[in-house]
């Protein structure tokens, strides 16, 4: 494996987008870790181009009824769970109140509600069969056999079943993405209905396994810096054009995604958590023997079946390019109150300088609405609820690091949880 540690080069590697193919990868990797047969089978023809097809309804104008419905289910959830009682303190751990709520809010605003249009009944139990499948997870890329993984089979088994074809069917509200796929599958008579479901489950997986991290990264900034926090929640009340001193506790909020977009503020508090957080590898498998061209007419020679490597975290880390880079910024990337685009390597602009989704052909096609999803909880987060740090020894703790266990494959768990606690905003007193 051949790493590519010059940033300046990247974009002289993604655009050998037909020689160096990431999916040859992926495709060896997903079936093993999710239980579905490979894609790219002659058992099913074209299946592969219809499954990259239905990741475009991520994007563009189909983003917009996603948030919406996001937006939903995320103040379903703040009113059913977060807002009762009147001022009283609730403690928690802020990874697990993330999850929780990432988690479930997610699953409806993807897969649908239950039949009836509720809540789903085993939600709890999910996740904690997700969570434990999630921790062998990288062992599964490694290529380990998941006969040697202990109960992780029968874990797996049980999340896979959960989305059953008879079971989907009796749910509404259904994304178009899952509704596409869904429809997709039923064209292959050899794809059964435990591989139909195996795939679903995959997509739960890439739904939550990287943004509940970057949620909890992005609520734990905020907290811990109140400076931050006050600076986001401001322009949280500019755009919206809501009085601070507004008692919203009877009140729904709305956000758009045009909305979304105006929150500069947030957009780089977020993508500095990312930055702090990501440690995706940007993995291509070599597909012919080529001179693989780089920057000032230079070139080097590859062959066929080598394996070439991005490791962006080493970019997001560079002092050259980031001042102070173990340090939290939430304005690092505004300039004049515009979002800050020039980034510089050697005196160089980088095309390339914030990798948290991948790059080119391996690029998440759901980053837009895991960023847009992110956003949406911490605009509830901030304009619903005060939130701080629990005590002043959790507070005189040294800051919470990410787990390097999950190197390589996104974004980095933290070390240890957040003990905080949170009550309802009620202004005035």
């Amino acid at each position: 494996m051949t790493f590519i540690m010059n940033p300046l080069l990247y974009p002289s590697i993604i655009k050998h987008g037909r020689q160096l193919d990431f999916h040859e990868f992926s495709g060896r990797v997903a079936p093993l870790a999710f239980g579905y047969p490979p894609v790219h089978s002659e058992r099913f023809p074209g299946l592969d181009q219809g499954v990259r097809r239905s990741f475009r309804l991520l994007q563009g104008h189909n983003l917009a009824s996603l948030v919406e419905s996001m937006m939903a289910n995320l103040m379903l959830l703040f009113r059913k769970d977060l807002l009762g009682g009147r001022g009283s303190w609730r403690s928690g751990s802020m990874y697990d109140f993330c999850s929780s709520v990432m988690f479930e809010a997610t699953l409806l605003t993807v897969y649908g509600r239950a039949a009836g249009g509720g809540r789903h009944d085993e939600t709890p139990d999910l996740q904690d069969l997700f969570n434990r499948f999630d921790r062998m997870f990288p062992l599964l890329v490694a290529g380990v056999p998941i006969w040697l993984l202990g109960r992780t089979g029968a874990v797996r088994e049980r999340l896979i079943r959960f989305f059953l074809p008879h079971r989907t069917r009796r749910w509404s509200g259904t994304s178009r993405f899952i509704a596409m796929r869904s429809e997709l599958f039923e064209q292959y008579d050899a794809l059964g209905d435990t591989d139909k479901a195996a795939h679903h489950f995959a997509i739960l997986w890439a739904s939550v396994g990287n943004t509940v991290p970057a949620a909890f990264w992005a609520m734990y900034h905020l907290v811990a810096h109140p400076d931050a926090l006050a600076a986001v929640r401001q322009e949280l009340h500019r755009v919206l054009q809501i009085p601070e001193n507004l008692d919203l506790r009877e009140q729904d909020i709305t956000l758009t995604k045009e909305q979304l977009d105006q929150l500069i503020y947030m957009e780089s508090a977020v993508n500095e958590s990312l930055r702090l957080s990501s440690s995706s590898m940007n993995i291509r498998v070599v597909q012919e023997d080529f001179s693989m061209s780089l920057e000032d007419q230079r070139s080097v020679a590859v062959r066929r079946g080598d394996v070439i490597a991005l490791f962006p975290q080493s970019m997001h880390m560079d002092p050259e390019i980031y001042q102070d880079p173990e340090t939290y910024q939430y304005d690092r990337f505004t300039e004049d109150g515009r979002e800050k685009t020039d980034f510089f390597k050697d005196g160089k602009p980088l095309h390339y300088y914030c990798m948290p989704f991948g790059s080119g052909s391996s690029m998440c096609p759901g980053r837009f609405f895991a960023v847009s999803e992110v956003k949406q909880f911490l605009s509830l987060l901030l304009l619903y609820l005060e939130v701080e740090l629990e005590a002043e020894a959790e507070r005189a703790r040294a800051p919470v690091k990410p787990d390097t266990r999950r190197a390589g494959l996104g974004i980095q768990l933290p070390d240890r949880d957040v003990h905080f606690r949170y009550r309802p905003r009620c202004p005035g007193d």
